[in-house]
């Protein structure tokens, strides 16, 4: 029995999924969360084989979620399940740790089919993901989104940035000094080609990276 947790601020949306997975003989939810401090909980109790997780929480994205789970429980498998589109964050998850990156829009069956890769130790990725993965392991820039060449903090900082958090806030929330996450955004901005803290909101709204 591969016991899941769901990890989703719209209640709709978990209970649609425990409907469905449960008419699987071999899946089994034993937990829900409807942000990244309860997604937390939810590995810290070791109930749980594979994590599905949205990316859009109230408390805290779904990138933050993410790094701090596999910093406490690097073997939990974790599948998200996104309403963003797979080039504008699946390969910086998949850095982060994540097993696997799917969106919403997906195939129900294909959830059931990553589950099950997951469980077994093993990432899933998709089609259009792989493409990303080789078109990045071959070198290719050209069609490449500026957030795309971020590292995984860089990408990290952007985020909390992009949402109008401080730097003082960030160095509390990620354990890190102020000096070094002024570093990160200093790097950001030149990577990005930005001002100010209003075009990064600003460009992560357009390219369609936070709501």
């Amino acid at each position: 029995m591969i016991r899941i947790g769901l990890v989703d601020d719209h209640t709709i949306v978990r209970a649609g999924l425990k409907q469905y997975l449960a008419e699987q003989v071999d899946l089994r939810v034993v937990g829900e969360a409807c942000n990244g401090n309860e997604a937390l909980e939810l590995a810290r109790g070791g109930e749980v084989d594979v994590l599905i997780m949205d990316l859009s929480m109230p408390d805290q994205s779904g990138v933050d979620a993410l790094s701090a789970i596999k910093a406490r429980f690097p073997e939990l498998a974790v599948l998200i399940l996104s309403g963003y589109p797979e080039q504008h964050y699946a390969t910086n998850l998949l850095k982060l740790g994540a097993s696997g990156y799917l969106n919403k829009e997906c195939d129900p069956a294909e959830i059931i089919q990553a589950i099950r890769t997951v469980y077994r130790g093993r990432k899933y990725i998709t089609p259009a993901v792989a493409e990303l993965l080789a078109n990045g392991l071959g070198g290719a820039q050209v069609d490449k989104q500026p957030h795309e060449l971020l590292s995984e903090r860089e990408f990290q900082v952007f985020l909390r940035l992009a949402k109008g958090e401080t730097v003082g806030a960030m160095a509390d929330a990620m354990a890190l000094s102020v000096k070094t996450v002024s570093t990160y955004r200093t790097r950001v901005m030149e990577k990005l080609n930005l001002a100010t803290n209003s075009d990064l909101t600003y460009y992560a709204l357009k390219n369609g990276l936070i709501q």
